[in-house]
């Protein structure tokens, strides 16, 4: 996937002079037309409310919190608002436990924190929808708590050089006991350790996404259901890399204790394969459970076993 295109950037050049020009602030509350010199000030303007902030065109090295409310962040021209490195409470860019959060065309990259969590996003409590943002660089790229009656919805976004391990491991997203997980025709690539996806949420709908992990580093799963989930994994292409941790499954079920039934889960219509050239073993879904997973049609290459009981 593809965030900035060539038109993209030469308007975001002109946007961003004539917004030096004219001295404003970078961020506008769309419903009082208020605008702000930092993310923080816009948030708190809005408070326990509703509202929408409006990102100008530039680099922020400056992150915020959510306390309350609703919040919307949308850059004016997708790609080109960016938050860059600074996170608060050393957690994230972006720390939020309000009621929800929308975000819609933003980059988050390079966060790094002492404890190895770093995140663009860090979701402690609330519902949150990302669409067409990019995160890149980092250990994690959303890292999420426990909310059982949360939703985590993920739409055409782009989740690059994420991931560590050290003493823990960091992913591109780790979502925790959420109600739902969501993630549709987002891409995954270049992971730097850990899993694409890490989850423990109760229901997933993870389809139509791409995981190249062809220039992958040290990775392991590409969809990882901790303690088992119900849902449905499909229309998704895959690539295992040469560079893996562990490259024995490329999607695993309650592999860290069953905590709830994955019985009615179907993952279907994929397609799994090595980079070329590799010739090795794995399994497309790795089972740690007696759960009756429906395992549908999939195009999986040549070593790779459909399925197995751990």
């Amino acid at each position: 996937m593809r965030i900035l295109s060539t038109a993209i950037l030469l308007s975001a050049a002109i946007t961003a002079s004539a917004f030096a020009q004219g001295g404003g602030q970078p961020f506008t509350v769309a419903e009082t037309g208020r605008a702000y010199g930092s993310l923080s000030e816009a948030i708190g303007a809005i408070g326990g409310g509703r509202g929408t902030i409006v990102i100008a065109p530039g680099t922020y090295r400056q992150c915020a919190v959510q306390e309350a409310g609703d919040l919307s962040l949308r850059a004016q021209t997708p790609g080109t608002a960016i938050f860059d490195g600074v996170a608060c409470e050393e957690k994230a860019g972006l720390v939020l436990r309000g009621r929800s959060a929308t975000i819609d065309g933003v980059v988050f990259q390079n966060y790094r924190v002492p404890d190895g969590n770093g995140a663009g996003i860090r979701l402690e409590t609330g519902n949150l929808t990302i669409t067409n943002s990019l995160f890149r660089s980092s250990e994690n790229g959303i890292l999420a708590g426990n909310d059982a009656s949360g939703a985590v919805t993920i739409d055409r976004s782009t989740f690059r050089k994420l991931g560590y391990c050290g003493d823990d491991c960091a992913h591109g997203i780790y979502i925790g006991r959420y109600g739902s997980l969501t993630v549709t025709r987002s891409r995954f690539d270049q992971g730097t350790g850990g899993h694409y996806i890490k989850t423990r949420s109760a229901r997933v709908s993870i389809t139509d996404n791409s995981f190249d992990d062809s220039a992958g580093h040290v990775t392991n799963y590409m969809i990882d259901l901790s303690n088992g989930s119900t849902g449905t994994i499909s229309g998704n292409e895959m690539v295992q890399g040469r560079d893996k941790d562990n490259y024995s499954a490329f999607i695993t079920i309650a592999p860290e204790g069953r905590e709830r039934t994955s019985a009615g889960l179907t993952i279907a219509n994929n397609s799994a394969a090595f980079v070329p050239g590799l010739s090795r073993s794995s399994t497309f879904v790795a089972n740690f459970t007696d759960d009756a997973v429906r395992i549908g049609a999939n195009r999986l290459a040549s070593g790779i076993k459909p399925s197995d009981r751990r």
